[in-house]
């Protein structure tokens, strides 16, 4: 019998600790769910509807640019650089300044010696 009221106590304890974990996870997707609707809410007070169209094209052909660029469009609306709403020259414009910060540039260098040099072991 104890071992059963021991195995029984284990059970309960564990559904409390995985009931926990269910409430802390709703707990999260709730505030992920409140944070999208504050900043969409902030967007629509932003933009004008051809811009928030554009956005929206953005985010569904390439989710990581329209998410930077979201989160500028956030971040100067809530620091106050915002007066009015953005039209979509505008963002535009915002969007060619994302991708002039975050472009990378590429090289190559090609070693004209070293090549020579194995040209020279084929024969």
């Amino acid at each position: 019998m104890s071992e059963d009221d021991d195995l029984a106590a284990i059970r309960s304890r564990r559904m409390q600790e995985l009931q926990g974990l269910q409430s802390q996870q709703q707990k999260q997707e709730e505030m992920q769910q409140q944070q999208k609707q504050a900043i969409n809410s902030l967007l629509n007070q932003v933009l004008d509807q051809q811009a928030r169209a554009r956005l929206n094209t953005i985010m569904v052909a390439k989710p990581e640019k329209g998410r930077q660029v979201e989160s500028v469009i956030v971040q100067m609306a809530t620091s106050g650089q915002i007066m009015g709403k953005l039209s979509e020259n505008d963002l535009i414009g915002l969007v060619e300044r994302v991708n002039a910060q975050t472009q990378k540039t590429t090289s190559v260098k090609f070693d004209r010696r070293r090549a020579a040099i194995d040209d020279d072991d084929d024969w």
